[in-house]
């Protein structure tokens, strides 16, 4: 998903939420306009049937769908990271194409790339973009609360309000049949009277009697109608309560996971990119090490080489001592002889010296 295509999301689910909260808004109203009248003794008939309550579940449902498609958006705009992620764990064109003539300068154009590569601002868009969805659904949370609590306390008040009627109703109902057993004795005592005017007097008790019954028994359908509306309303209200409640819970739910998500992927992807960088510094480690080793095993072997060449030579000068010692002696020999011939010839002038045999 685009980041266009994201935007477009997050505020095609604002309007959502706030086509959501005005529908809530509208039905608390309509059940504290209905309680308002009850107080007053007005008609309450104010249509909230269950299709008022459908309509406004529906539209929650649509809006859920909707942020819940939004938090999936996110998801697939996060994805992206991974495609960094492979960038950083890999090299580029470049870098691949510069490997051709030089491996080295390859390696040290990708550490150079990893060391200053940062995935920091896609981090902070990553947060940012999660808190618009936060602060979606905390607004959502703040009116469901806020309607609650509104609710609960109509609900309390037409509880108690109930309580008192039905209190009052069986009053109402005691006092009707309080009243049976006097009206019964006044029409056996009208049947077997014989004065006129004793049983006109009588009748006119029986007729008071009648009077304050057939009042009695008007005002417990007063009453038992009161408490059947009230009844009515009270299993409204807790069904609204009951929704608000579902609805807070959910988006609880759904704030949770997003902010222990959004922590969560910032420090994995912090995680991943030093690690990233680490890895990319021991592998130079290890080039390091592996030039070093390779320029110990050269020096070795020159030094081997040059110890070689030190015996070799030494070898060839003690085999050559032979043939200087042969050398030595054949001078020593020529020269023994060529003292024995000047000898020779010394002797001979001598002799010639001595003895005067000159041109002899």
């Amino acid at each position: 998903m685009s980041v266009s295509q994201f935007e477009k999301m997050v505020a095609e689910s604002q309007e959502k939420v706030r086509e959501s909260q005005a529908k809530i808004g509208a039905l608390t109203s309509r059940i504290e306009t209905a309680r308002n009248k009850i107080e007053a003794g007005e008609d309450a008939s104010i249509d909230i049937e269950n299709a008022t309550l459908e309509d406004v579940h529906a539209h929650t449902d649509v809006m859920n769908a909707n942020i819940a498609e939004l938090i999936m958006g996110l998801d697939d705009v996060t994805a992206a990271f991974s495609k960094d992620f492979d960038e950083m764990r890999g090299k580029t064109g470049w870098e691949s194409f510069v490997g051709f003539f030089s491996r080295g300068k390859s390696d040290s154009m990708r550490q150079e790339r990893m060391r200053t590569a940062s995935i920091d601002d896609k981090l902070q868009d990553l947060i940012a973009k999660s808190d618009v969805i936060v602060k979606l659904l905390e607004g959502q949370l703040a009116t469901l609360e806020e309607q609650r609590e509104k609710v609960q306390a109509n609900l309390t008040a037409t509880l108690d309000d109930r309580e008192f009627t039905v209190q009052e109703l069986e009053t109402v109902r005691a006092g009707i049949v309080a009243l049976d057993p006097e009206i019964i004795a006044l029409e056996n005592k009208i049947a077997v009277e014989q004065d006129a005017a004793a049983r006109t007097k009588l009748e006119t008790e029986l007729a008071d009697l009648n009077a304050k019954y057939n009042a009695m028994v008007q005002d417990e359908q007063v009453k038992l109608a009161k408490s059947q509306t009230l009844e009515r309303y009270i299993e409204k209200g807790k069904t609204w309560v009951d929704s608000l409640q579902n609805q807070a819970a959910t988006q609880m739910v759904l704030i949770n996971k997003l902010q222990t998500d959004t922590a969560q992927r910032v420090v994995l992807y912090d995680a991943l990119t030093k690690s990233l960088k680490t890895a990319q510094q021991q592998d130079v480690a290890h080039r390091i090490n592996e030039i070093g080793v390779q320029t110990d095993k050269e020096a070795q072997t020159a030094m081997a080489a040059i110890g070689t060449a030190t015996n070799q030579k030494m070898a060839d000068m003690l085999e050559s001592h032979e043939d200087n010692m042969v050398f030595a002696r054949d001078v020593l020999e020529k020269k023994a002889k060529a003292d024995e011939r000047f000898a020779r010839r010394f002797a001979a002038i001598v002799e010639k010296h001595d003895k005067n045999l000159y041109g002899g």
